[in-house]
C-alpha cells in the first residue's frame, strides 16, 4: 500500500471510529449530497442523502464481490455523474465467477434493508423486469453462461450464497465510501474488507 493510500484508510478508519453508533445517512459527507443536489436530480437534501447511501451500499456489494471472486479493479466510487451514480472502476480477472460481481449491486441493496426475494417464483418474476442498471443486468446475463447456461435463477441464488455471508463487509466499505469525499482505491477499499 502507498503511503498516500495508508493515509487515506487512517482517516477512514478514524471518521468510522467517530461515527460508529451513527446511522448511514447520518455520516454521509456533504460532498456526495451536494452532487447530487445542486444539480437538480434531487428536490431535497433528504433525497439526496438516501440516494448517495443506496449508491453506496450498492457499490460497495460490487467491490466486495470482485474481492470474493479475485478480481481486481482501480478504485470504487460513489460519485455523481450524468448518467451514473457510482462506479467500480477497471474490474478485470473476474474468471467464470463475473456475474457474482455484476448481480453484486441488486443483492447489496437487498441485504441493506433485508428484502430479499426469497421464493424462486418472486425472483424469476423479478428478473425480467431488471433491465436499467447501469449495464449491470446486461453483463449479468452475458456473463453467467459460461457457468449456468441460461438459468439466471441458478446463479442469482449462488450469488446470493456468496454475498449473503458478506453483508457486514459489504456495510463497512459503503460507510467508508459514505465518509470520504474522493473515490478509494483498490488497496484501501482491500484493508476496509479486510478489518485490517
Amino acid at each position: 500500500m502507498k503511503p498516500a493510500e495508508q493515509r487515506t484508510l487512517a482517516g477512514i478508519r478514524a471518521e468510522l471510529g467517530r461515527v460508529i453508533r451513527y446511522d448511514d445517512e447520518s455520516i454521509v459527507n456533504r460532498v456526495w449530497i451536494m452532487q447530487r443536489y445542486d444539480c437538480g436530480c434531487f428536490p431535497a437534501l433528504a433525497k439526496a442523502r438516501t440516494a448517495t447511501v443506496e449508491t453506496a451500499w450498492h457499490e460497495a456489494g460490487h467491490a466486495v464481490a470482485a474481492l470474493a471472486v479475485g478480481a481486481r479493479f482501480s478504485s470504487a466510487s460513489i460519485r455523481h455523474a450524468c448518467g451514473q451514480e457510482g462506479r467500480v472502476h477497471g474490474i478485470r480477472a473476474a474468471n467464470d465467477q463475473a456475474f457474482v460481481i455484476d448481480a453484486a449491486g441488486q443483492i447489496a441493496q437487498r441485504l441493506r434493508n433485508w428484502t430479499m426475494l426469497e421464493r424462486d417464483d418472486e425472483l424469476r418474476a423479478w428478473l425480467p423486469t431488471w433491465r436499467s442498471d447501469g449495464g449491470d443486468a446486461r453483463r449479468f446475463r452475458r456473463t453467467l453462461r459460461e457457468r449456468f447456461g441460461g438459468d439466471e435463477c441458478g446463479a442469482w441464488r449462488y450469488s446470493e450464497q456468496l454475498l449473503t455471508p458478506l453483508r457486514l463487509t459489504i456495510r463497512e466499505v459503503a460507510r467508508a465510501l459514505l465518509v470520504h469525499p474522493r473515490h478509494l482505491p483498490y488497496a484501501v477499499v482491500a484493508a476496509v474488507a479486510d478489518g485490517r
